[in-house]
């Protein structure tokens, strides 16, 4: 019997963290890439520290791209706010040492003849949705990063100058009968400013700064006198960013998808073009798993794809409804494939994903985020619930 009253807990980070920082020079490397040309290939890392930023990878694309990488990424540190003496977006070295991609790799993946495209590589991927939020996410996730996401709107916006763009958050919800109803405790730690009119910034100061954000941020009712805060624990958090932390892409997968309230596959979503199954096949379970809910087949729903490197079709298609579903598991992984090609190129076809849409995933999560006019975020359309409904009749 599963649980009716627990605690469950996920942690956000800010765009200004140094792993995100690195995504989102990743992310703006392969925008650029499909902006220039839609079917590019390119798999881009990023290592960040204390002036410095080393991007890495491979590539298949207009070699007049390369040229333009060290101002994307001065531009993406200057857009998250980086003008300190450990980390300018002016001063920082950026060393760019992209190459061509493998012909092993390419010859095994690239359409031909009569042979259909083949997955990037093999792996595993994971999709999931629930009636937690409107937006069909985990609480616990979704408001960890609203927190953050508001937190830097008010910070660029001029309202809390006092505030850096490196932070975290951690929310702490409370179930019962396996709803969320309030949150227990909540976790922010911000950088921020040595002093404010001449005088040393406290942690009890940031809490009264972010404090208004926090509550905004919330369900109205789900703050009481019993939620324990705990801001800027360490009581001092100026130095931050990469001249505090190094950073790496790829390194906060839980808190990209659905911080830990279900599984994750074994890649990382930033910094690859949609070829790569780790990200397209991700966004597809996602989209899938979302209509499932939305289309009232079920309150909870998980979804495996499994893939092969060079091999078209998925292996493998599962799904749980955990104890929610209002049609058999297997009718519906049946249904999923009559409902959309799972190939690599299928799924980018139907989800419009060679564009230039990435960057603004990098930060705050690639999921429970809206439908935007130009196909950002596509994958959490919810277009597919007639079509299930037909299918499983």
């Amino acid at each position: 019997m599963p649980r009716s009253t627990y605690l469950f807990t996920s942690e956000s980070v800010s765009e200004g963290h140094p792993d995100k920082v690195c995504d989102r020079i990743s992310d703006a490397v392969v925008d650029a890439f499909l902006g220039a040309m839609p079917e590019a290939r390119v798999a881009c890392e990023t290592l960040a520290t204390t002036n410095r930023v080393v991007i890495a990878g491979e590539v298949r694309g207009p070699e007049a791209v390369l040229d333009t990488v060290e101002d994307l990424a001065r531009a993406a540190i200057r857009d998250i706010g980086y003008e300190q003496d450990g980390f300018h977006w002016q001063t920082a070295k950026v060393d760019v040492l992209l190459h061509s991609q493998s012909a092993d790799i390419a010859q095994g993946v690239d359409a031909a003849g009569n042979k259909d495209e083949g997955a990037g590589d093999q792996g595993i991927m994971f999709g999931y949705a629930c009636r937690e939020t409107p937006e069909l996410m985990p609480a616990p996730i979704f408001y960890a990063h609203r927190i953050l996401k508001m937190m830097a709107e008010a910070r660029k916006s001029g309202d809390t100058p006092e505030l850096g763009p490196d932070s975290k958050s951690q929310v702490t919800v409370r179930y019962h009968y396996g709803k969320p109803v309030g949150v227990q405790s909540i976790v922010v730690s911000t950088q921020h400013a040595e002093s404010r009119n001449g005088h040393a910034l406290t942690s009890e100061d940031v809490r009264e700064i972010i404090s208004p954000i926090v509550h905004a941020a919330l369900p109205e009712d789900w703050i009481d006198a019993e939620t324990v805060w705990h801001v800027n624990p360490t009581g001092k958090f100026v130095v931050g960013g990469p001249d505090g932390d190094a950073g790496l892409t790829g390194r906060k997968i839980i808190v990209d998808t659905y911080g830990g309230a279900a599984p994750h596959g074994g890649g990382a979503f930033s910094g690859k073009d949609p070829t790569k199954v780790d990200r397209s096949a991700a966004y597809a379970a996602r989209y899938l798993a979302k209509n499932v809910v939305a289309a009232d087949l079920a309150d909870r729903c998980t979804i495996q794809l499994s893939y092969a490197i060079g091999v078209s079709q998925p292996l493998s298609i599962y799904v749980d409804l955990h104890g929610t579903g209002k049609v058999e598991e297997s009718r519906l992984e049946e249904a999923l494939k009559d409902c959309m090609d799972l190939s690599p190129r299928g799924i980018r076809q139907h989800l419009g994903l060679n564009r230039p849409i990435y960057a603004r995933t990098s930060a705050y999560g690639h999921f429970g985020r809206a439908p935007e006019a130009d196909g950002g975020f596509s994958w959490e359309k919810t277009d597919l619930v007639e079509q299930l409904h037909n299918a499983v009749r």
